[in-house]
């Protein structure tokens, strides 16, 4: 098949959408195990500490500044600090989902 520009567009919206079913078993184990710990431990930090009422000024920003840390200390993809970073997003993205569910049951 021809390098053709079209070709090129479907194989990266091919890799974007489906890249995860390409990756190998410890991979998408490591990153399932991540996002369900991460939701865990946020659901469990939320329920404990924000809702006692306590600590929320001070607790709720820290926790966007580290949300916002994760995000933009990115490494290179061909970095040896990818994968670590990966999981530590992948749990990131568990926490926002416990977040998100917990003010949905709030009804807020």
């Amino acid at each position: 098949m021809q390098k053709t520009n079209f070709s090129r567009i479907t194989h990266q919206i091919n890799n974007l959408f489906f890249g995860f079913l390409s990756d190998t078993w410890r991979s998408k184990s490591i990153g399932l195990i991540s996002v369900l710990t991460g939701y865990f431990l946020f659901a469990n930090f939320a329920t404990k500490f924000i809702s006692e009422g306590k600590n929320e000024l001070i607790m709720v920003p820290i926790i966007i500044v580290f949300i916002e840390i994760i995000i933009r200390i990115k490494p290179s993809s061909r970095s040896r600090f990818y994968n670590l970073w990966s999981a530590v997003d992948k749990l990131r993205i568990g926490a926002i989902y416990a977040v998100v569910l917990e003010a949905f049951k709030l009804g807020s």
